[in-house]
């Protein structure tokens, strides 16, 4: 593990550590709020995305990825995220449990940028968005996860960044989770 040199920090055992200030966590652990890619994952039955009343992605079985990008995020953090979605164990086997990963299943991925992920609405009734990603970096960093995933073998579709869509779902369980690198 890479953990960071600096000297004013008092390591605690990974499996303990839970929360603390950003320079005192090792280079590879991530909490809420410090260098994280955010992902509201869903089970479906199929999902689409919509502009302007033209389809642009579509997908069977499998899983809708609403997608958001941080300021700060890299392509570590894509790494792990991605990594961690086609690994996910939330599909039934033959016993009727979530022991299958997408990739197991032979299901597909949906993938839709959403940067309203990292709204902030601790202050005032209208959210800000200081937290999410400048489009050009969050675009590049989504480009990234697609072709990641894409690489691994999965069928990827998605909808257009920076577009208006309608994104609708067939929700299957529920099973709605939320992941964060």
């Amino acid at each position: 593990m890479g953990f960071s040199a600096n000297t004013s920090c008092k390591w605690i055992p990974i499996p303990a550590f839970t929360h603390g200030p950003p320079e005192c966590l090792p280079d590879n652990l991530r909490v809420l709020g410090n260098d994280i890619v955010r992902a509201v994952v869903q089970r479906v039955i199929e999902a689409r995305a919509t502009v302007s009343e033209s389809v642009i992605g579509k997908i069977g079985p499998g899983l809708c990825v609403f997608l958001g990008v941080r300021r700060d995020d890299g392509e570590s953090e894509a790494d792990f995220l991605s990594d961690k979605i086609k690994n996910l164990r939330i599909f039934e086997d033959q016993q009727g449990k979530m022991n299958l990963s997408v990739m197991a299943a032979g299901g597909e991925l949906l993938i839709v940028s959403q940067f309203t992920l990292y709204g902030d609405c601790k202050k005032g009734n209208r959210p800000s968005f200081t937290e999410a990603a400048p489009p050009a970096q969050a675009e590049k960093l989504y480009d990234y996860f697609l072709r990641r995933l894409r690489h691994a073998g999965l069928t990827v579709a998605c909808g257009r960044f920076q577009a208006k869509m309608t994104v609708s779902l067939v929700n299957d369980g529920p099973v709605t989770l939320i992941l964060e690198s």
